[in-house]
């Protein structure tokens, strides 16, 4: 065999090693959303939209690009930990720049959200679990919050779309509703937000 080719082997294998063990330290695998989703998901977005919009769990980027060219005037920040999806949007971002797209290799938990306009999601049960409290300490009130696939536990959606795809694919779009004491941010938990679980 030659060196070339055992290199080559070395580097799938390290590649696909470091996504399993994101996998087992995520939660979730890196997932690319498919097209029919993506359409239908920007389409809870209003193209003006300004300010940040979050994209939680940005994967291989496809939902990422589509929401920097969907929403010009805001700044996009794509959070992924997998370092070889992360890689590979940083290399399609080198290669078809998109100005107003940041993508960030960190722990959303650890990131404040309080000045996004937007935070859309793809992520498993578990983090959208954890991700409730912080989303109803941090976002202001009429925030729009976008997830694919999985429900905010304790969160009415404002609307519900089912996807026409193979699975049927919902996309739960909430608002974080005003504060009972009327503060903006960092306080406590607006109302309509259960804390049942």
């Amino acid at each position: 065999m030659s060196l070339l080719y055992l290199l080559l082997v070395g580097v799938l294998l390290a590649g696909m090693l470091s996504i399993v063990f994101h996998t087992l330290r995520t939660g979730i695998s890196p997932m690319p959303t498919s097209g029919k989703v993506r359409r239908q998901l920007l389409s809870l977005l209003p193209s003006e939209l300004e300010g940040t919009v979050l994209e939680l769990g940005s994967g291989w980027g496809t939902l990422a690009f589509a929401l920097a060219d969907h929403c010009p005037r805001a700044q996009v920040l794509a959070f992924e930990l997998s370092p070889l999806p992360y890689a590979f949007s940083r290399l399609r971002q080198r290669l078809a720049p998109r100005p107003n797209l940041q993508l960030v290799r960190e722990d959303l938990f650890r990131t404040s959200f309080s000045r996004a306009s937007a935070v859309v999601c793809y992520l498993f049960p578990g983090a959208m679990k954890r991700l409730a409290p912080k989303f109803s300490e941090e976002l202001a009130p009429g925030t729009r919050i976008l997830s694919n696939t999985f429900a905010l536990r304790g969160w009415m959606p404002v609307r519900t779309l089912v996807v026409d795809d193979l699975y049927r694919t919902p996309i739960y779009l909430y608002e974080v509703p005003a504060r009972e004491d009327g503060s903006e941010a960092g306080g406590t938990r607006p109302r309509g937000v259960s804390t049942k679980h």
